[in-house]
């Protein structure tokens, strides 16, 4: 009986990992523009100062299964630092394989930044971690657990295999450009960045092989202010002007594709916006709308929370009924803390009479 149960997880973690290998994709967040740094190590220090980000998704919510994230960077941008760029940490835990595998992985980053001119910048980041796969065997039935009339009522005696657990070093690289125009009311960013480089072996299995695929990501923001900003950070809200992000952002990864292509506005402190989101290869090609409201609240000038949610809205494939997506982002910003001493300049205020505290113009976040 227990090589019954032995022989039938070996083939349970086979066929798992052939699909896993096949077809997984790293968890897709709907606000990429709250969580930089999971898709491109190069904005590490993008901006001076501290910045935490904390963000949850739960996925499809109307199956009967467990499909949450759970999000979480912090990076500091301090110019007296070798390279002049940033520090940052990083950590995720996801469950894909229908709720049955759970991925975690932490990470440090690095951003190197290279100045073209006043009004551009390049930096370019490196992430080096750890990831960590683990099978959910209490969410596993036995047959030893079933009785003919009751269903599943006994306890399992089955023993999870010392291969239930998987932790291999990860690796990802990625640069970014951002410029600024003289007047100071557009501005953006272009950025391309290659995750698990080197394909670690997730496999359970010693006599096997399941190398992770390596995730390709392509993404540009452009932000757009419709007038001159306060020239005190404390009076934004309703002198502010209106500010339109247009994005978008590309990722390959095994045979699967997706893009995201949206914009987002702010006034009032208020957040609003749309996000078309399509997934594209074989049979998992499906589309929907990520809508996103949000609040920013200034408690003290360049110190700031900002609160953001997301909905998606399964709009063709065959996931309608799912019930879509949720997500929600914690956001807080310190842009004159300093450990170093390099990082409290703060930067300059688009069409607000100069700068800060001797920073350039590139330090000032231009819209999150």
């Amino acid at each position: 009986m227990k090589n019954r149960y032995i022989s039938s997880i070996v083939v349970f973690l086979s066929l798992l990992g052939i699909a896993l290998s096949a077809e997984s994709q790293d968890m897709n967040y709907s606000q990429y523009f709250s969580t930089p740094i999971y898709y491109n190590p190069a904005f590490t220090g993008i901006n001076t100062g501290v910045r935490a980000r904390f963000l949850y998704r739960n996925q499809w919510p109307s199956l009967p299964i467990s499909f949450k994230s759970y999000y979480f960077s912090a990076d500091l941008g301090d110019r007296s630092l070798p390279g002049a760029g940033g520090l940052g940490i990083m950590i995720n835990q996801d469950t894909p394989g229908a709720g049955l595998i759970n991925n975690f992985g932490a990470a440090l980053t690095i951003g190197v930044r290279i100045p073209i001119t006043s009004y551009m910048i390049t930096q370019f980041g490196i992430k080096a971690g750890i990831m960590q796969r683990r099978v959910n065997w209490d969410d596993l039935v036995f047959a030893s657990q079933l009785d003919p009339k009751y269903g599943n009522v006994y306890v399992s005696t089955f023993i999870p295999p010392d291969a239930s657990k998987r932790v291999v070093p990860d690796f990802g690289v990625g640069g970014v450009m951002q410029f600024i125009n003289p007047g100071g009311n557009i501005s953006g960013n272009i950025g391309l960045a290659v995750d698990h480089i080197f394909k670690p072996d997730v496999s359970f299995l010693s006599t096997g092989s399941s190398p992770y695929p390596r995730k390709w990501v392509g993404q540009f923001d452009v932000i757009i202010a419709t007038g001159p900003a306060s020239s005190s950070m404390m009076s934004r809200g309703s002198d502010e002007p209106l500010k339109v992000n247009i994005g978008g952002i590309y990722q390959n990864q095994a045979n699967l594709s997706s893009l995201q292509v949206g914009l987002n506005l702010l006034k009032y402190n208020i957040y609003v916006g749309g996000w078309f989101k399509a997934m594209m290869g074989g049979d998992n090609s499906n589309s929907a709308i990520a809508l996103v409201a949000g609040y920013k609240y200034n408690f003290y000038e360049d110190m700031n929370i900002k609160f953001m949610y997301s909905y998606d809205l399964q709009i063709s494939g065959s996931l309608q009924g799912t019930g879509g997506a949720h997500e929600i982002s914690l956001i807080l910003e310190f842009d004159k803390l300093s450990i170093f001493g390099g990082g409290g300049g703060g930067g300059y205020i688009p069409g607000g009479g100069g700068r800060r505290g001797g920073a350039g113009p590139m330090e000032c976040p231009t819209f999150y």
